[in-house]
């Protein structure tokens, strides 16, 4: 086989990749959370990303279930952090082990994985229907208040004994003496 012919099967190869790739993200675009929650069960098999708040994480008997306030998501794929953009809720899962402890209510997630179907199960005085999704990959994003803690070394920390006091190595309380 010559080096042109090697070439030109390589390019082949990446062009079909890169369109197969390119189908994927604009499937998983097309696919709103409005759609699948109006209709979970014609979406069976396709492949999704939603984002959102971990409401509970419950470990099942076959299963890790989460169940996620369903937030729009950035660019970058993170979840925002207004919960009147919400959208509804919805159900994903993972049959491999998931410790519940390690998504604790109030984390901010976003699941790549594929449409499975609904459950309605109760919520307050009624009974809701919530999408399910097979879990593929799950993103844990750090909250807004741990990065700046992590990152700010002088991060604003009041209210306290000392409220109004930025921290610094060098802050002692007043009388400065």
């Amino acid at each position: 086989m010559s080096a042109r012919t090697l070439l030109s099967a390589l390019a082949l190869l990446v062009t079909l990749a890169g369109c197969a790739s390119t189908q994927e993200t604009e499937s998983r675009q097309a696919l709103t959370f409005l759609q699948v929650k109006a209709a979970p069960d014609s979406f069976k098999g396709q492949s999704t990303v939603f984002g959102g708040k971990v409401l509970t994480a419950r470990r099942q008997k076959d299963s890790t279930k989460i169940e996620i306030l369903q937030l729009p998501l950035d660019q970058s794929g993170r979840p925002g952090y207004d919960l009147t953009q919400s959208q509804g809720r919805f159900i994903a899962q993972q049959r491999e082990f998931l410790d519940p402890a390690t998504l604790p209510p109030g984390t901010r997630i976003t699941v790549t994985g594929i449409v499975s179907g609904s459950i309605t199960l109760p919520l307050d005085e009624t009974d809701y229907t919530y999408p399910v999704i097979d879990i593929k990959r799950v993103q844990v994003w750090a909250g807004q208040e741990d990065v700046a803690r992590r990152t700010n070394p002088y991060y604003y920390m009041g209210p306290g004994p000392y409220w109004g006091h930025y921290w610094s190595p060098y802050w002692r309380p007043w009388p400065y003496w």
